[in-house]
This record gives C-alpha cells, structure tokens and sequence, in this order.
C-alpha cells in the first residue's frame, strides 16, 4: 500500500482499493475498542487519581474505555508538512499529536485522513514499531497501517513499553495536574462532601488524624478521597459570573467509616486540613487516546487560569478556559490561543486604538465539564497569559 519512487506496482493498487473498500466496515478511530481484546492494557497506567466529577488530581491513573469520535472523511486536500516522511516508524514514547506534525501542517486534520489497515491484527490501536505509510487514494492523500510491529502480533507474557498503544498527549505533562491541578465548578463545589469537624482535640487536622465528613454518606468504606481546599473565585470575563473556584490540593484519605458523618482518616497532607474543606472521590476519568481535531462548533472563548500559578504560560503547561460542553467543545479540539491586542494611544491623530489580537499557539482540550474546559499548550510561539482568548483554529 505504499508509494515508493512515486510508482504503484498492481500490488498495491488492488491493496489501496481493498483499504477504501473495507472503510464502510471499519471504524476511522484508531483508538476505538477491538474486536478481540488484546492482553495488555492500551492506555499507559500509573495508579488511581482523583477526579469522579471533577478535574483532579493524583499521579495515577485506570484503564478507562478509549474515547471514540465521531469521524468524518472530506474530499478537500489536506495540507501536508513540508519535508513529510512517506514512511514513519513510530517510537517509543510518540504521541498522537508528534505523529500527526511530521505529515501535517495542521495536526488536527489527522481524523480526515486517517484509514485503518483490514489486513493488520487490531488496526485501531497504533503501537511503537508499527509503521505509518502516506497512500493516496482517489487523488487524496491518506495514512494508514501499513505494517504492525511484531511486539503487536506476537502474544507475549512480559510487558514493555512497546506492548503499550501511543497516546494523543504526553501523560508526564498531565501528571502534576492530576494531583494538584483543580479547579471546581460552582454548582460542583456546592454538592461535594465537606469537612466537618476532627477528631480529638484538633482544629485542623494532617496525615495520621481522623476527620468527620458529611456528604458521604453513599460511599462504602475503603473510599479514597482527596481533600481540596476552596480557593480564589474564577470570574468568567465574559459576563463577571462565578463560574467556578481553584482548589487548592490539601492532602488524600481513605473512608474508615460509613454514615453521615462518615470518618475518614487522613493518609498524607500537604497543609493542615479545615472546617469546610471538600473532598472529592479518587477516580481517574480522563482517557488520553482520542484525536486532535477542529471544533465542530464556532469558539470563541478566554483562558481563565492555568494550573502552577504561573503568569506566562509556556509549552504543555495546563490552562482553564470559560468554555465548555455547553458550548460544543469536546476531548481532543484544538483551539488557537490569541493574545489579546493592547488599547494604545495614537500620538499623531490622537486617541486610542487597539492593537490587532496576534496568534500566539496552539491548544488541545482534554477535559471537558459544561461551563469549562482544560487544556494542554501543545505549541507557544509567544509567551501566553490569562484572558488571552482562544477560538477555532485558522
């Protein structure tokens, strides 16, 4: 299926018409769950991490199902990277997104050129040393599967890293925020369970203290928990609503005792925990194997905070933006960051006038709540700041 000094042997002309052929049967997703389940897991694993509603936190993470777009091929010509390979190798420790820039201008038309291979064992999943071909088919060019790596066919007991499916983002970037990175919607904070009171003699409590929560009256014993601190309101600039809160990461404990108030015992703390501080279940629910693609509604939005406390804001840092599912965007958009123009005055005719916004770089969305969204800096060509504002890539 692949082109090789720019000629197509009879060979591969019938397998490129057996690959477009196969498309009304295939899923486009190479992420999409198999047919057969293989033995390893796809998704890297760490170990469990806050999150159930919410945003948080730990550094680890479950094999969570795989998020499934829905695809659509177009027949426009998609603008490939200048200096783009025929044939890729992917390695360890790719993702997604550094594969989709060595063929593409704009990473995020991967979902439309994308074609699975029907004659490689679980074609959805892309594995180092598999090998991605640059096709064309009906004039357009495609990508595909050409050749699986042994370390996919071959099942094998031990496991390394290359038994372990690519994923759309590096996981390192993310690993701090799913632990401290929080960020609560108000009407989320409101229903969370809280800290009551301590144990003891105690008005605040640390690793080794037994507190008393209300709210958790529904979670069995052995629930992990971790508590979060109410900070700084977030305003939505749009219309100076609250629409949410930072958490500030207090510590993590587990469920000793069910009821209302439970007991809960504190495991490890960073800052004393207090009356009113919320806790949130520990479970990871942000899947890192999806596509980069183009919003399928208009955005037009402001990053509100970023995770760090940082005030320019740089490649795979996390930032907060005051839009969300309501607003039609989901797992794996891609938004451009514009900085915002300053208001000058105009020396000569007099008066003031506001200064062009100037893109500034790129991010990809992978979390998504109803009124706000986090996102991962992919690409920053200039320093990036709160309030700047993000829209539908150009």
């Amino acid at each position: 299926m692949f082109l090789q000094n720019e000629t197509l042997n009879t060979t591969i002309r019938i397998t490129a018409l057996a690959v477009a052929a196969s498309l009304a049967g295939c899923s486009l997703n190479p992420f999409s769950k198999d047919d057969e389940p293989r033995p390893t897991a796809p998704v890297v694993a760490s170990s469990p991490a806050p999150s159930g509603s919410t945003s948080m936190n730990s550094n680890r993470t479950s094999a969570a199902e795989p998020y499934q777009p829905k695809l659509e091929q177009v027949s426009r010509p998609v603008p490939l990277a200048d200096g783009h390979p025929n044939e890729y190798v992917v390695q360890v420790g790719d993702t997604l997104w550094d594969i989709s820039a060595k063929f593409l201008q704009d990473p995020w038309y991967w979902p439309e050129i994308w074609y699975v291979n029907p004659d490689i064992e679980n074609p959805h999943l892309i594995y180092p040393g598999d090998v991605l071909g640059l096709v064309y088919i009906d004039g357009m060019p495609r990508i595909t599967n050409v050749r699986a790596s042994t370390y996919r066919l071959s099942p094998q007991a031990r496991v390394t890293p290359l038994n372990e499916s690519i994923n759309s983002i590096p996981y390192e970037a993310i690993s701090a925020f799913l632990r401290t990175g929080v960020v609560l919607e108000k009407e989320e904070a409101d229903a969370l369970p809280y800290l009551l009171d301590t144990r003891g003699d105690h008005l605040i409590a640390a690793a080794g203290n037994e507190i008393y929560v209300r709210g958790a009256a529904g979670d069995p014993a052995g629930t992990r928990f971790s508590v979060v601190h109410i900070g700084d309101e977030l305003i939505d600039p749009d219309d100076e609503r609250v629409i949410g809160y930072q958490g500030i990461w207090v510590g993590e404990g587990t469920l000793r005792r069910a009821g209302d108030p439970a007991t809960v015992w504190l495991t490890d703390t960073a800052q004393e925990a207090v009356h009113g501080d919320r806790l949130i279940p520990e479970t990871l629910d942000i899947p890192l194997n999806y596509f980069p693609k183009a919003p399928d509604s208009f955005i037009d939005g402001s990053i509100i905070s970023v995770v760090g406390g940082v005030t320019q804001i740089g490649q795979y840092q996390v930032v907060v933006m005051n839009r969300g599912a309501s607003d039609g965007l989901t797992l794996g958009d891609v938004l451009s960051v514009f900085r915002r123009g300053e208001t000058v005055r105009d020396r000569v005719k007099g008066g003031e006038v506001t200064l062009p916004d100037e893109e500034a770089g790129t991010v990809m969305v992978f979390k998504v709540y109803e009124g706000i969204s986090y996102g991962l800096v992919m690409e920053a060509t200039q320093a990036i700041h709160i309030l700047d504002a993000v829209r539908n890539p150009t």
